[in-house]
């Protein structure tokens, strides 16, 4: 893994920020030079996947499991500039368990007028129900990467509740069209990533205006955390450094998963060696 990267580990500022709201943003994460590709590709798998259900061209497009589609993805799973924030979080028993990119065209004109409140939601389904804790515990995080600019609002900003990964239910406005309180529109350029907790309330917002917002999502979690799709990574995995293969979900064995010996977490050996023993314990 690229040494480069320690110049970008997590700093308490940006902890406290993450502990206090749920969410950070990082900007410039990707040279302005990477952002074309990745969005081409991005839009060509919404495309394959608009043909074969025969969706209209407006509707959104939600693809999971992109992360196994094109080697274009890969570069960005343990990216120098997000990864060593991700596991200065979460600590270093940790894979991808989820990947899904959004395509967000513009809403039709004629259907601006009947529209409703967002789609509020916290993440990993069941596990908001099966686990008894108040507050919830975070268990995963994502990174958004933004490859179209969403600076302005209606852009299908990604939109957030700060602070919201605090609370089990959020209250809603009785009219089924007002936002809840304290909803926020993030407004960053492309090339910026977000990371957020899974316990955050968040919403994917409209897209009135005359450009499809393309967001890629890397979702990182513990290692006994089942994932969220397919994981269809296998023709990666003999190209892969032991890092990597640890993110992809390799392990020894089941127990692995729970009990990890040194060769199922690499990444720990990793930070060790180069950080240091305090920086074991997120």
């Amino acid at each position: 893994m690229d040494i480069k990267g320690l110049n970008h580990m997590l700093t308490e500022e940006e902890r406290s920020a993450f502990d206090r709201d749920g969410y950070m943003i990082v900007p410039d994460a990707l040279p302005l030079e990477m952002v074309p590709p990745l969005a081409e590709v991005a839009g060509r798998l919404a495309a394959e996947q608009r043909a074969e259900n025969g969706e209209p061209p407006h509707k959104a497009i939600h693809y999971p499991d992109f992360i196994g589609k094109d080697d274009v993805f890969l570069e960005l799973l343990d990216w120098p500039k997000t990864f060593h924030k991700v596991w200065g979080i979460l600590g270093w028993h940790i894979q991808l368990y989820h990947s899904h990119l959004m395509v967000t065209p513009p809403i039709p004109e004629e259907e601006r007028g009947s529209l409703k409140r967002l789609g509020w939601h916290q993440d990993s389904g069941r596990l908001n129900i099966d686990i008894e804790a108040t507050p919830r515990p975070r268990i995963s995080l994502k990174v958004a990467f933004f490859l179209t600019d969403t600076t302005e609002p209606n852009r299908g900003n990604f939109s957030v509740i700060p602070g919201s990964h605090l609370r089990d239910k959020i209250a809603l406005p009785d009219d089924g069209v007002s936002e809840p309180e304290g909803a926020t529109a993030v407004r960053v350029p492309a090339g910026t990533a977000v990371f957020f907790d899974r316990r955050l309330w968040h919403a994917g917002g409209r897209n009135t205006s005359d450009r499809t917002r393309k967001v890629l999502f890397y979702g990182y979690g513990y290692r006994w955390l089942r994932p969220r799709d397919d994981m269809t990574v296998g023709h990666y995995l003999e190209r892969s450094d032991p890092i990597r293969r640890q993110l992809l979900g390799v392990s020894t064995g089941g127990k692995g998963y729970t009990s990890p010996s040194e060769e199922d977490i690499p990444l720990k050996s990793w930070i060790r060696d180069h950080v240091g023993e305090a920086a074991l314990v997120p």
